[in-house]
């Protein structure tokens, strides 16, 4: 009988993992994208493959356009010292302070196709904008994002409790290496 209740209790918990990732994700309420401008360093991802030549010191710069698109800029540092820079534009997808928005990185003149445009979600906020964390539907990709370079422990912590309750698989996330 000793062996059941443990066997019962990993089943049920992995169910409850299942039934958890099976929800829809959850972007926050409400993004004031102007108070969102600024830089953010990446203290943590998921692998992808657009930044796997990236080493360290990944930020984004992001600035607010007459026409009220953002314009993101990104930069890491290569193996080699060098840095890598995307410069890319964002817009809002749905009501002035949606948490939604689409990404492009191709080039302007590709921006009718749909498929150069992808989703990025506030899916966590601090109140006083300090850290987010941007996802995607899907939850292939995740980013923790910081007004600093480095993050205190015990608010990383909280981050990463609050996006195991949406469902995200944190087992694969990576820390990112701020070097300044």
């Amino acid at each position: 009988m000793l062996f059941k209740t443990p066997v019962l209790a990993f089943v049920m918990a992995c169910a409850a993992c299942l039934a958890q990732a099976a929800e829809p994700l959850t972007a926050v309420p409400a993004l004031d994208v102007p108070r969102y401008m600024g830089t953010w360093y990446e203290i943590a991802k998921l692998p992808n493959w657009f930044q796997r030549k990236c080493a360290s010191s990944t930020r984004a710069q992001y600035s607010l356009q007459a026409d009220g698109r953002v314009q993101v800029a990104n930069s890491c540092r290569l193996d080699s010292g060098e840095f890598d820079d995307a410069l890319g534009v964002a817009r809002q997808v749905g009501a002035a302070n949606s948490p939604k928005l689409k990404v492009r990185f191709a080039p302007a003149w590709l921006s009718l196709i749909p498929a150069v445009w992808g989703d990025y979600w506030v899916v966590e906020l601090d109140d006083n904008y300090q850290w987010a964390a941007v996802s995607e539907p899907g939850r292939q990709y995740l980013w923790i994002l910081s007004r600093s370079p480095r993050m205190e422990p015990a608010v990383y912590a909280d981050v990463l409790a609050r996006l195991t309750r949406k469902g995200l698989d944190l087992q694969k996330l990576e820390l990112t290496r701020q070097d300044d």
